[in-house]
């Protein structure tokens, strides 16, 4: 027992170096925030700025492409049952992108007349259907600039942030005349965290882009078999 207690004594003690080091380093993000001038607190302010709208645009852009799925099964259990065009389209909630475009086409259908009218009906009413389908399209695709702009942009802020730090360290260090290492590894060391950060930020960005954009192919081929199908509905009711 004694001879353990010996052969262990050292690994507690390496330990409780590497815990009290932890303790006492006096670098990181508190003091590269204290230490910072207006630049260094004003380029981690956007790296914040930017993950927290990435992050919000992923959870919100999420919930609409859950939501428009959720619709497109209600439209094929009600919609495709009713009697006519219309009475199908009373039966999708009012907010439901299906019943937007059943009622663009509707309306494209019934608005054949006057100059319209020479417009021939199959293309009239495709145009009137592939404008709504577009515009369904574009909402499901607000947000994801914000992404794509976050993710090709933020590893080149946390660069800047890192640039700027190791000249102020650097600039401490000539005017100190002292170029010891750990005169040099800290303040250097904590300016590099910029780049950690910038990539912290630019990697959930990059991913949730790529992911969305593959959720969102998937939701609008639902969206366009919807309008083909809708598209010759109002098409054979126009002929009988």
């Amino acid at each position: 027992m004694a001879q353990a207690a010996d052969a262990s004594a050292p690994v507690v003690a390496a330990a409780g170096a590497v815990a009290a080091a932890a303790e006492e380093n006096p670098y990181g993000l508190g003091a590269l925030w204290a230490q910072g001038d207006f630049v260094a607190k004003g380029t981690l302010l956007i790296l914040v700025i930017m993950s927290m709208g990435s992050w919000y645009v992923i959870f919100t852009k999420l919930a609409e492409q859950s939501k428009l799925k959720k619709q497109a099964v209600a439209a094929k259990e009600t919609f495709w049952s009713a009697s006519t065009v219309a009475q199908g389209k009373d039966t999708l909630a009012q907010d439901s992108a299906f019943r937007f475009i059943a009622e663009k086409g509707l309306e494209g259908a019934s608005k054949h007349t006057g100059l319209l009218a020479s417009v021939d009906f199959n293309e009239w009413v495709s145009m009137s259907i592939q404008r709504a389908m577009a515009n369904v399209q574009s909402r499901m695709q607000d947000g994801l600039a914000v992404l794509a702009t976050v993710g090709s942009t933020a590893p080149f802020v946390g660069l800047f942030g890192t640039v700027w730090g190791i000249y102020h360290a650097l600039v401490k260090i000539g005017m100190s005349g002292q170029a010891s290492i750990d005169k040099v590894a800290g303040p250097v060391g904590e300016a590099l965290i910029m780049t950690a950060i910038g990539l912290a930020v630019a990697v959930p960005a990059v991913l949730g882009y790529n992911w969305l954009v593959r959720r969102n192919k998937a939701v609008m081929e639902e969206v366009n078999a919807f309008g083909a199908d809708l598209h010759a509905v109002l098409l054979g009711s126009a002929k009988k």
